[in-house]
């Protein structure tokens, strides 16, 4: 059964049901309002990871119903709101979802994420630290991960070179901080590490524009004539007017 399908009818059931010892209603109860609240915020998710955001605000809005300071339903609004590019209201649901739970590190790191696709990288930056201080958070990582990209916005490499590190010692199979490794490896002419930061990059994920500039001149400086070629091939045909492509040509 799909998530969503049971989630919806886990709320049904919730809503609608009776407690048969006295046909008292589940939302009358505490426990009843809190199972409630969790299932309506996990749906609205549900809806937000297919790219319905719209259908995720009724679920939602009835979890505020039940608790309108719950971190968690907040939360999930400011995703939705900074989904559909409303950035104002995604600040304000982030900022009532981190009254409630101020040292919660999902929503530290959400809101970090959020103030760097705004790019206010110095507020991002302290919000990635103070998510990482729980040792204990299963996606820190994701943390650092997200802690060193920041840190190469504000020109702060030897920083972010540290910060990638220990996201990659946490969990070795992160595409995007062994790109960036590969990246910085290369500016720093370490060419050897370079490559096999880029090589454990490629079998995680597919290309992009900028991990196929990369792949160009790695393959140039081992003089892979071939593999060089075909990178720049794929470049062009996949991503003729990105500034990778400009710069593809610019450096043959």
């Amino acid at each position: 059964m799909p998530l969503r399908l049971a989630l919806l009818l886990l709320v049904t059931g919730l809503v609608a049901g009776c407690v048969s010892s006295g046909h008292e209603s589940p939302l009358q109860t505490g426990k009843g309002r809190d199972e409630a609240r969790v299932a309506y915020v996990q749906l609205g998710l549900g809806y937000l990871r297919q790219g319905m955001s719209e259908q995720a605000k009724v679920p939602l809005k009835k979890a505020l119903e039940l608790d309108s300071d719950d971190a968690h339903a907040n939360g999930a609004l400011a995703l939705v709101f900074q989904a559909q590019a409303e950035p104002e209201l995604a600040e304000q649901y982030f900022h009532k979802a981190l009254a409630s739970r101020p040292a919660d590190p999902r929503l530290l790191n959400n809101y970090g994420s959020f103030l760097f696709e705004q790019k206010r990288y110095d507020q991002a930056a302290l919000y990635f630290q103070q998510a990482s201080a729980d040792t204990l958070y299963p996606e820190r990582s994701r943390v650092f991960e997200n802690l060193g990209v920041t840190s190469m916005r504000l020109g702060q490499r030897d920083s972010a070179r540290q910060q990638l590190e220990k996201a990659l010692h946490l969990n070795s199979r992160q595409p995007r901080a062994l790109l960036e490794m590969a990246e910085i490896s290369f500016d720093d002419r370490h060419y050897v590490p370079a490559r096999d930061y880029y090589e454990r990059f490629s079998l995680l994920s597919g290309q992009n524009a900028r991990s196929l500039l990369l792949g160009v001149r790695l393959a140039t400086v081992h003089e892979e004539r071939d593999t060089a070629a075909r990178f720049g091939q794929q470049l062009e045909r996949l991503y003729p007017g990105t500034p990778e492509y400009q710069q593809y040509l610019s450096e043959q």
